[in-house]
């Protein structure tokens, strides 16, 4: 198995003994959830949907611009206008787990679930605050650095290594980050703005670890449902004291609060949960550097903000980040055999 394909407390290979590894794109092995008890996703099944979720999460920015809210009130109404596509993707979910056997499942702390939607709380709230006190370039950059805290707490907080070759990947990915970002700014930030922007990684990084460990014993549709259910809670009161306006004065701000809540939550946030069941948390969280590049994209397409040289330069460095970091291709048949977790994965 890769040190960069994980699999979750719990979860079991379903191929033969000398199938342990897979690969982004020609991946052979099947990883087991750990909540579905089968075979369900390959490494480069769960990377495409990475990508997807990075896309659905990078075109928020759009639907914010024309929600005619408040930031408060659209980071709540994200979440909320979520919960029943969620809640019935959760149910279906649980259906299917009664026809199958319970058997390889790991036990959840419900304090990981309320922690994961803490975090996410903490990163929307922060994510806005930054926004308000520094440029955008900066609350983004800062934002961006979310993978540095999971590569820093993987192993401590959930006994997940971080391979060479995504330390590798994140490092050529920061500085690609700069030049898509900060190329865009056009003042000086403040302290106080750059450091609301910090906060907002921990918390993201935070986010990714807490999901990571609720996967290892809890489907996809599940984990995102119960998490949204505490962020809403706590978003809620946060809007409300911020006295923004909470309800859009037209159906156009309605449908594109409906499309950040479809879209760039129950599709980015739900697609992210689903592939975290099957790749480490190190590697997933450089989907925020993908995300960077899909909302470049879109202020491209939608909003006619062409990209200059060097953010387009940023984007390709970016992409080869990831590419280096991308789980390893298959190992020959000689020297597969089936290990435990302690040689460098986890036993997000």
């Amino acid at each position: 198995m890769s040190q960069y394909e994980t699999r979750p407390p719990g979860a079991t290979l379903a191929a033969a003994s000398d199938e342990t590894a897979a690969t982004a794109g020609t991946a052979t092995v099947a990883v087991v959830d750990a909540a579905m008890a089968r075979p369900v996703m390959t490494a480069g099944m769960a990377l495409g949907l990475l990508i997807l979720g990075a896309a659905a999460m990078g075109i928020s920015p759009v639907f914010v611009r024309q929600a005619e809210v408040g930031p408060f009130a659209s980071a709540f109404w994200r979440v909320f206008a979520a919960l029943p596509l969620l809640a019935l993707w959760a149910m279906v979910e649980r259906r299917g787990q009664r026809r199958r056997s319970a058997a390889g499942r790991m036990p959840v702390d419900p304090r990981v679930l309320g922690l994961a939607g803490l975090f996410f709380a903490g990163d929307l709230a922060f994510w806005h605050l930054a926004i308000v006190h520094t440029t955008i370039a900066n609350a983004t950059f800062f934002a961006c650095l979310a993978p540095l805290w999971v590569a820093l707490l993987s192993r401590m907080t959930i006994g997940e290594a971080v391979g060479r070759r995504t330390w590798v990947g994140l490092l050529i990915c920061v500085p690609g980050a700069g030049l898509l970002i900060l190329q865009s700014s056009t003042g000086a930030g403040s302290l106080l703005g750059d450091s609301f922007g910090l906060a907002t990684s921990l918390f993201f990084g935070l986010y990714f670890l807490a999901v990571r460990k609720a996967r290892g014993g809890l489907g996809a549709g599940t984990t995102t449902l119960v998490s949204s259910l505490v962020t809403a809670a706590i978003l809620l009161p946060i809007a409300l004291y911020s006295g923004e306006e909470l309800l859009p004065a037209t159906s156009t701000g309605a449908m594109n609060i409906a499309a950040l809540g479809l879209v760039s939550h129950a599709g980015g946030q739900g697609l992210l949960s689903i592939a975290l069941g099957v790749l480490s948390a190190s590697f997933s969280s450089l989907v925020i550097f993908v995300e960077a590049v899909a909302a470049a994209l879109f202020a491209w397409v939608f909003a006619g903000e062409t990209p200059q040289p060097a953010q387009i330069a940023g984007g390709c460095i970016i992409l080869i980040g990831i590419f280096v970091a991308r789980p390893r291709r298959t190992i020959p048949a000689s020297s597969r055999r089936v290990r435990d977790d302690a040689t460098g994965v986890s036993g997000r």
